[in-house]
């Protein structure tokens, strides 16, 4: 284990780099839009520029790469993240903002997907499922220590937007440095969203529902704590209490799932969140303790539901359709991330605030009750033919690369036969 992470160190270093950058101006952007007095539905446009180019990215990155090879395109893109960051503290205008984060959000893609095609190429079936792992913890744990590095400073001056672009900037060093040899060409996203809705309605409807709860929370939650008077420390501390309670509890509702059919715990995590919702609704920010065991609340199932679209899509699935399914989720889910924000900074203009947990609210109730009609239905599929559950970072930005370094995307990863087995009752 220790001698296969070492033999992809430099690739993680530059993943912890990469994602330290993306959670400092992930905070920090909406932190400096609400100093500026920008509304809220202003601000919601700037996370949808973001979203929107962090998907075509997905799509317009390999053919890039089958060009100019990785290294060149990583490098290239780094640069295009950090001159972002620049043009943040140069050019203080919404309009420009909105840009300048699409150029963030297209380079992130991209370098993840780079990354994490190099990692794959890297790893073996005995030692995936590990270094799947350590990704997950190095990924998540960079994305918190970036949004903590926001009370170190002055998110209305430019030092901490220097401080992000001299972070990016060391993100390409340990791979252009590195003697790892290139991998192969990045895989063409291939997907079909009607052919996999009518495979498994439930992920689909659950896997948009999912896009836009986690794209309200990421591109609005900094600007919920900072409307209701929480420092940068405590607003920091909210993003990462939700974050640790998704990835403390994806095991334990992911194995519930693999016991059951997993709609019916879809329906559990619905009201789990309906619930996290109407408790911070109703206490607010006023007693920090109830807060923050509000927002751990809420992370148990923010992120994991995610990771329950993508088990219940590949029940119904063959075991080599693994990537091509996942990346018609992650698709979806990108599709999705572009729409939250702008309906949930349209209600928090008109309602308030608080709004952000009822628009949330009103998602989880929708995957709930979606995957309580699904279960009238259509029957769980047999035994044999149930893939595994396997958590998933707990963050809400991912790429077609991501689907290939899971352990399921082996066809061999449990290898089962399903010769005699009926076929499940149409939709």
């Amino acid at each position: 284990m220790i001698q296969s992470v070492r033999s992809v160190a430099s690739l993680l270093l530059s993943t912890f780099f990469l994602l330290t950058a993306m959670g400092l101006s992930g905070y920090l952007i909406p932190v400096r839009a609400v100093a500026e007095g920008w509304s809220t539905f202003t601000i919601s446009l700037i996370a949808t520029g973001y979203a929107i180019a962090f998907t075509a990215s997905c799509i317009i990155t390999p053919r890039l790469v089958l060009k100019v090879g990785h290294v060149r395109v990583f490098g290239a893109l780094t640069t295009i993240m950090a001159m972002s960051y620049l043009l943040h503290s140069l050019v203080v205008h919404p309009a420009v903002w909105v840009l300048t984060r699409a150029m963030a959000g297209f380079a992130i893609a991209g370098g993840y997907m780079i990354i994490e095609s190099w990692l794959n190429e890297k790893v073996s079936n005995e030692n995936r499922g590990a270094l799947f792992s350590v990704y997950m913890v190095v990924s998540m744990s960079a994305v918190m220590v970036g949004q903590y590095i926001v009370p170190l400073g002055d998110p209305s001056g430019p030092v901490l937007f220097m401080v992000c672009t001299l972070v990016c900037s060391m993100a390409v060093m340990p791979t252009l440095l590195s003697t790892a040899q290139s991998p192969q060409p990045l895989t063409q996203v291939k997907f079909d969203v009607p052919a996999l809705y009518r495979r498994s309605p439930a992920a689909v409807i659950g896997t948009l529902l999912a896009g836009l709860i986690a794209s309200a929370w990421g591109g609005l939650g900094p600007v919920y704590a900072t409307q209701l008077g929480l420092s940068t420390a405590e607003g920091a501390s909210m993003l990462a209490i939700a974050m640790i309670g998704g990835a403390i509890f994806q095991y334990p509702l992911g194995r519930a799932s693999d016991r059951m059919d997993r709609r019916r715990v879809m329906i559990f995590a619905g009201f789990i969140g309906i619930i996290a919702c109407a408790i911070t609704m109703v206490f607010g920010v006023d007693n920090r303790i109830i807060f923050f065991a509000g927002m751990l609340f809420l992370g148990t199932v923010l992120f994991p539901i995610y990771s329950l679209n993508v088990a219940h899509a590949n029940d119904h699935a063959e075991p080599d359709e693994f990537v091509e399914v996942s990346s018609g989720l992650m698709i979806t889910y990108g599709v999705a991330t572009m729409i939250g924000p702008l309906v949930t900074g349209a209600a928090m203009d008109w309602f308030g605030p608080h709004a952000l947990f009822a628009v949330i609210a009103i998602c989880f109730a929708a995957y709930s009750g979606h995957a309580a009609w699904r279960i009238s239905r259509r029957e769980q599929p047999s035994e044999e033919m149930r893939s595994d559950f396997l958590p998933m970072a707990a963050m809400p930005d991912l790429t077609p690369q991501s689907a290939e370094l899971d352990p399921r995307s082996d066809p061999a990863y449990g290898e089962q036969s399903i010769e005699d087995e009926e076929e499940p009752i149409a939709s």
